[in-house]
C-alpha cells in the first residue's frame, strides 16, 4: 500500500478544507450537507453508475477528516455514506441500489443505522431485534439505542435476527425500515453532547416490511448477497467503514484541538515570551501531533485494505485504527484545553465541548476494552476471557 498520499487525494484534502473552514465552528448542519453532497464529497464512495465518485472508503475518510479538522465535522457521514451506502452498493438488490444510492450521494436522502440494544452491548449475539415471515411481508419486532440522526434520516438500516436464530445460529438480517412505518416508534435520549445530530431510543412493534425490505432479498445465492443468509456478511461489510470513519471523526477533532491550542500558545505571552516556547507546553503539543499522525496512518492502511476488498485484513486494521485515533484524540483535547487554561472552558475558543465529544471515540461504536480483546484474541491468538 502506498504510504504517501497521491496528488488526487491531496487535492481533495485541500478542496474539502477550503469548504470546511468556509462554513467554521458555527456551521449550519443542514448548508453544509447540502454543498457537500452538490460538490460530490458524500457519495465519493459510491458506485459511479448510481450517481457516486467511483471512489473508496479512502476518499470519504478523508472528507470527514478534513471537515473535522475545520471545526464543522458530519456525523452521519459515518452512517448515511460508509455504513449504510457501503452495505447497499455491495449486498442490495438492484432495486434497492437505483433507490437509494443516488438519493444518498446527492444528500436528498439520508440513512440512519440501528444495531445497538440496551441488553446486547459488544455482544452482537445477543441481539434479540428478530424478524418473522408473515405471508410475502417481515414483522420487525425489537428496540434499538443510541441511534444518531433518526429524525433526520428518510429510513433507518436495522440489525435483526431471523426466529430461527434463537435455536443457536446466528443469523442477522438487515432491513431497511421507513422512518414512517407503522410501529416504529423513537424517542429522544438527552445526551451531554454539543452535537448536532440526535441520539434516539427505537421501538419496532411488529413493524410490517415488504419483503424487498431485506437487504438482498431473498435467501443467499450464488454470488453470496442474498440478504436471509448473508446477514454476517452485510453487517461486516458495514461495521469495519464505521470504525474507519470513527477514527477519521477522531483525527479531525483532534487536529481541530491541536491547531487551536498552537494558535494559542504562538499568540500567548508570559514575561515577553509566548508560552510556546517553553517545552512544559510545547512536547506535549508535539507529542499529540505525532499520535494523531501515526493514527491516520493506520486508518490509512485500513481503508486502503478495505477498499482492496480485503475484508479480514481490514477488520484487524479498522480496529486497531480506531482505537489509536481514539485515545491521540483524547490526549490532544486535553492537551489543548490544558495549553489554553481558563480560556481552554470558555465558549470562544470551542473546544471544551469536545472533552465530551472526543470521549465518544473512545467508546463508540466499540469500546477500546472491546477492541483490544479482538487484537488479543483474533491477532495474538491468546484465549478469550468470555
Amino acid at each position: 500500500m502506498p504510504t504517501i498520499e497521491t496528488d488526487e487525494h491531496k487535492a481533495l484534502r485541500t478542496a474539502v478544507s477550503a469548504l470546511g473552514k468556509r462554513h467554521g465552528r458555527a456551521y449550519d448542519r443542514e448548508a453544509l450537507w447540502s454543498e457537500a453532497a452538490k460538490l460530490g464529497y458524500l457519495g465519493v464512495n459510491l458506485p459511479e453508475e448510481y450517481g457516486g465518485g467511483g471512489g473508496g472508503i479512502a476518499e470519504l475518510s478523508i472528507v470527514l477528516e478534513e471537515l473535522g479538522a475545520a471545526g464543522a465535522p458530519l456525523l452521519m457521514m459515518i452512517v448515511s455514506p460508509a455504513i449504510c451506502g457501503t452495505v447497499i452498493a455491495r449486498f442490495g438488490t438492484e432495486s434497492q441500489k437505483r433507490d437509494w444510492l443516488p438519493a444518498l450521494a446527492d444528500g436528498t436522502r439520508t440513512m440512519a443505522f440501528g444495531i445497538t440494544e440496551p441488553d446486547a452491548g459488544s455482544n452482537s449475539h445477543r441481539i434479540s431485534t428478530t424478524a418473522r415471515r408473515d405471508g410475502a411481508d417481515w414483522l420487525l419486532t425489537g428496540r434499538k439505542v443510541f441511534v444518531s440522526g433518526v429524525d433526520i434520516a428518510d429510513a433507518t438500516l436495522i440489525v435483526g435476527r431471523t426466529e430461527d436464530s434463537r435455536t443457536g445460529r446466528l443469523k442477522p438480517c438487515l432491513f431497511i425500515v421507513p422512518r414512517d412505518a407503522p410501529g416504529f416508534g423513537r424517542r429522544h435520549i438527552e445526551m451531554e453532547l454539543n452535537a448536532q445530530e440526535k441520539q434516539f431510543e427505537l421501538t419496532l412493534d411488529d413493524v410490517r416490511l415488504p419483503a424487498e425490505a431485506l437487504v438482498g432479498g431473498g435467501p443467499s445465492h450464488a454470488f453470496g448477497s442474498g440478504g436471509e443468509d448473508a446477514g454476517l456478511l452485510q453487517l461486516f461489510a458495514g461495521l469495519n467503514p464505521e470504525r474507519i470513519m470513527t477514527a477519521a471523526f477522531a483525527i479531525g477533532m483532534g487536529r481541530y484541538a491541536l491547531s487551536q491550542a498552537i494558535t494559542y500558545a504562538k499568540d500567548r505571552t508570559v514575561w515577553n515570551t509566548p508560552i510556546g516556547a517553553h517545552q512544559a507546553i510545547a512536547h506535549p503539543l508535539a507529542q499529540a501531533h505525532i499520535d494523531l499522525e501515526l493514527a491516520r496512518l493506520m486508518m490509512q492502511k485500513a481503508a486502503y485494505l478495505y477498499d482492496e476488498g480485503d475484508d479480514a485484513g481490514a477488520g484487524e486494521a479498522a480496529n486497531m485504527a480506531k482505537y489509536a485515533a481514539g485515545e491521540a484524540c483524547v490526549q490532544a483535547v486535553d492537551q489543548a484545553v490544558h495549553t489554553l487554561g481558563g480560556n481552554g472552558l470558555t465558549r470562544e475558543f470551542g473546544i471544551a465541548s469536545l472533552i465530551t465529544a472526543a470521549r465518544v471515540a473512545r467508546i463508540a461504536p466499540v469500546s477500546r476494552e472491546m477492541i483490544l480483546n479482538y487484537v488479543s484474541h483474533q491477532t495474538l491468538g491468546l484465549p478469550k476471557s468470555y
